[in-house]
């Protein structure tokens, strides 16, 4: 083999011979710009991302067999690239960063199957904008003295940016002024530092690449630093003085160099203070001096020799800068007075003289506003002026009593006036006691004094007897003997001695058979009483607590009468008939007269039957029946022999009481067959309660006059309006001899329910004599029934509006027949009678 250099590029040739020509397989060289071929001087961006096919191997045999590629890397590095063996794709398996290695060297191959040629290529990587510019010299602290000259340079900033171009280019920029290129740090125009006012300032600094791209986007990288700018203090303001403004005092003890005051001020320049001097400039007529090192004022002759009461001396304080001289300076004013020396605390006085303790005796509740006037006090203060001003307060129970005056000069009558005439109570204090209290209000000694008032109450009957609850209840057993204990109540008064007892009595409706010890408060009944809970359980009452002056409350008294089991349950008589049909049962009933469950509940049981094993009895309802294998009176005449079929059972009723009470009674029992007819049945079960047989009928009574009036009233009006007969002609005719009577009968399903009769004109008055019940209400008669054999059972008769009726004639002497105007008048006179009846009845 031989190897061939070529354009920077070592070409590798392996050549093999054999007894037949076989050549090598080979690259095509497509030079720098190629997207295929050898990989000759390829190039790839850094931002290149993961996956990307980047390259394509490209070569050929001269044989024309078929090839395949490979690529390899140096033993210890890192695989950027993978090839796929046929098709020569190169794809990006690795992230690239110019930064860290700005190419990449490897092997890449082509073989025939025989024959392998390798060659040996560099990838470059080229830049992108993927680096932040980084501060140099971190932290960055930069001390600037604070007379700075505005605009002046303070600090430079330097960052750098690995990238290439203008990715790697670096700005700069902050709110103060800084130079976009060199990164220096100046001052802003027309501002100034100042150490008095902020000693130390912050500044962002932000550096930024020229851009570039990343990815196929143009994108520029900024990176920020904190610059600490420490301002360095310098001598460039006066003193201040502290805790102005200034007061002195001379007092009439003092003496000559008696220290007044002392003032004191500080360097404004904190940082490096300087020596303070003071001096007076004015205002102390020789009687002041001042140290000049210390600041204090002192005073040069006696006090009596001061002419004003007032001095305002101007003292001016300065710096020491130097040998030389002082710097700035700084003036006051302090202001001293004369004073009177308060020596003397306030004092009270008596009756006798100082005194520091007073008593007084008074009954409870004064009216509010009154001045306790067996008080007298007198407060004193021998100073004179503002040493003599002094506060009076009163300590003690609040807003109870208050003191007059309440600022004093020199000296003052002390008054106290009741302000809350509730308070003072015997039943809540027996005692009051107050500190009075004298203390100075503009001395900066504030002396004081001290006196102990103490109030003795008296006690008055200021409150009415007040029972513990407002109501009591109370519980008693009925038949309990007389003078038994009901209920306790109890009532207090907090007054004193005899306004403090109390005595009960009772009232009311309820209390007749109640009595209450009129010491105790003990409620019990009256010797003669019997409470019975059957005849009354429930009482309510008053009872009364009074206090010797009569003032008294009252509380309501419930007793509750508890019922007790004293009533046996007893059957209405003690031999019972009952009828009895097959398939119903009878019901007894026995009567408890306790007032309460369970005294009165009542259970039901047979002690005894005759034939035995007959009968059933509910225990609750007391409904006796057959046994349910008795359905006929086959069954019935088959267990006795009697044929009536009366039994006899014997049954207890017996209450659930405590003891529990008992009554029995015989139950005579008639069984007879069911009745078919449901009157007969209903009469049949009627017979031992005779009452609901009545009821019913009323009933039904009641039903039919109702709607015989309804039926009739309706006819009446329509008769009277459209049914109204009248003659044709007049018809003049002689009266018959014989009295002809006419009987019509309604039909109303029953045969001997009549009508009425009607009689000819000699007849009425002998009509109306006759004595008969009251008549039913008026209805119109109805038409007579057709011949039976054209009835039919279920055809509905219907009525007419019109008066007819069924006509039987007796014989007449002259054998004549009625007439047709005969009928005509007959028939008025039956609508006049009918018409009389309707007015008769409603009226």
């Amino acid at each position: 083999p031989s190897v061939l250099w070529a354009g920077g590029v070592v070409l590798g040739l392996y050549l093999s011979f054999s007894a037949q020509s076989d050549f090598a397989p080979y690259f095509y060289d497509n030079g720098a710009g190629s997207s295929n071929g050898n990989m000759a001087l390829l190039s790839i961006s850094e931002d290149t991302s993961i996956g990307t096919h980047v390259y394509t191997l490209n070569g050929s045999d001269p044989e024309g067999e078929p090839v395949t590629y490979g690529m390899t890397f140096d033993k210890g590095s890192k695989e950027y690239f993978s090839v796929e063996p046929k098709s020569g794709n190169v794809t990006l398996i690795q992230t690239l960063d110019r930064e860290v290695q700005d190419e990449i060297i490897a092997f890449v191959t082509i073989t025939d199957g025989r024959n392998k040629v390798v060659e040996n290529v560099r990838v470059f990587i080229t830049d992108a904008n993927d680096e932040k510019p980084e501060f140099l010299n971190l932290p960055l602290i930069v001390d600037v003295p604070e007379d700075a000259a505005s605009g002046s340079s303070i600090y430079r900033v330097q960052a750098v940016d690995r990238d290439l171009g203008s990715g790697g280019s670096v700005s700069y920029y902050l709110q103060f002024t800084i130079d976009g290129h060199s990164g220096v740090l100046r001052i802003r125009s027309g501002e100034s530092l100042d150490y008095e006012l902020s000693r130390t300032h912050f500044v962002t600094v932000v550096a930024k690449d020229g851009g570039g791209k990343y990815h196929g986007k143009y994108q520029v990288m900024t990176s920020t630093a904190i610059i600490t700018i420490n301002v360095l203090d310098t001598q460039d303001s006066p003193p201040v003085f502290v805790g102005t403004p200034y007061f002195g005092f001379v007092y009439e003890v003092s003496v000559p160099g008696s220290e007044i005051f002392t003032v004191f001020a500080k360097d404004g320049d904190q940082n490096n203070p300087n020596a303070m001097h003071y001096s007076i400039l004015s205002g102390s007529d020789g009687f002041f001096i001042i140290n000049s090192s210390s600041g204090c004022i002192s005073l040069t002759s006696f006090p009596v020799q001061l002419r004003n009461e007032l001095y305002e001396l101007k003292v001016k304080v300065a710096a020491e800068v130097g040998p030389d001289g002082f710097s700035d300076y700084s003036i006051t004013t302090v202001t001293i007075r004369v004073v009177d020396l308060n020596n003397h605390p306030p004092t009270f006085y008596g009756e006798n003289g100082q005194q520091n303790h007073f008593e007084l005796t008074m009954y409870e509740h004064p009216p509010e506003g009154e001045i306790l006037r067996g008080l007298k006090i007198t407060v004193n203060d021998s100073d004179q002026g503002a040493n003599a001003k002094f506060r009076l307060l009163l300590v003690g129970p609040s807003r109870v009593l208050r003191v007059v005056p309440q600022t004093v000069l020199n000296e003052a009558q002390v008054t106290i006036i009741v302000e809350n005439s509730t308070a003072i109570d015997y039943e809540k204090y027996q005692f009051l006691t107050f500190k009075l209290l004298a203390v100075e209000i503009d001395t900066p000694e504030r002396f004081s004094a001290t006196a102990d008032i103490v109030i003795n109450l008296l006690d008055t009957n200021d409150n009415i007897p007040k029972f513990s609850s407002e109501f009591y209840i109370a519980r008693i057993p009925e038949n309990s003997p007389g003078g038994s204990n009901v209920v306790s109540v109890t009532a207090t008064d907090p007054d004193s001695g005899l306004w403090g007892a109390v005595k009960y009595s009772i009232y009311g409706s309820g209390a007749d058979l109640f009595l209450i010890h009129p010491t105790s408060g003990i409620i019990y009944t009256q010797p003669w009483a019997s409470l019975d809970a059957e005849v009354k359980s429930k009482y309510n009452f008053y009872v009364k607590a009074e206090d010797t002056e009569g003032k008294y409350s009252l509380a309501e008294v419930f007793v509750t009468v508890l019922d007790q089991n004293d009533h046996p349950p007893e059957f209405n008589q003690n031999f019972l008939e009952r009828t009895m049909i097959i398939g119903a049962p009878v019901k007894i009933e026995a009567v408890d007269e306790d007032a309460e469950e369970p005294n009165n509940l009542i259970e039901y049981s047979i002690m005894k039957a005759d034939p035995d094993n007959i009968f059933d009895i509910n225990t609750s309802t007391g409904e006796i029946k057959l046994k349910p294998y008795i359905k006929s009176m086959e069954i019935v005449q088959n267990i006795t022999k009697q044929k009536d079929c009366r039994w006899s059972v014997v049954v207890q009723a017996r209450d659930r009481g405590s003891p529990s009470f008992s009554t029995t009674a015989v139950v005579k029992i008639d069984i007879t067959e069911t009745v078919s007819r449901p009157m007969a049945a209903f009469l049949m079960q009627s017979r031992d309660n005779p009452m609901k047989a009545l009821g019913l009928a009323i009933s039904i009574i009641t039903v039919m006059v109702l709607v015989t009036v309804m039926i009739s009233t309706i006819i009446y009006f329509r008769n009277t309006k459209s049914n109204r007969i009248t003659p044709a002609r007049r018809i003049i005719r002689k009266r018959p001899k014989d009295q002809r009577s006419w009987t019509f009968r309604p039909r109303f399903g029953r045969s001997d329910q009549s009508f009425g009769k009607f009689f000819t004109d000699d007849e009425t008055s002998d009509n109306h004599s006759s004595p008969r019940a009251k008549p039913p209400a008026p209805s119109a008669p109805v038409l007579p029934p057709p011949p039976p054999v054209h009835s039919r059972p279920s055809e509905r008769l219907r009525s007419v509006p019109t008066v007819s009726g069924s006509m039987r004639s007796g014989q007449n002497k002259d054998g004549s027949g009625i007439s047709s105007a005969l009928v005509s008048e007959l028939k008025m006179r039956i609508e006049q009678k009918i018409n009389e009846a309707n007015q008769g009845y409603y009226y």
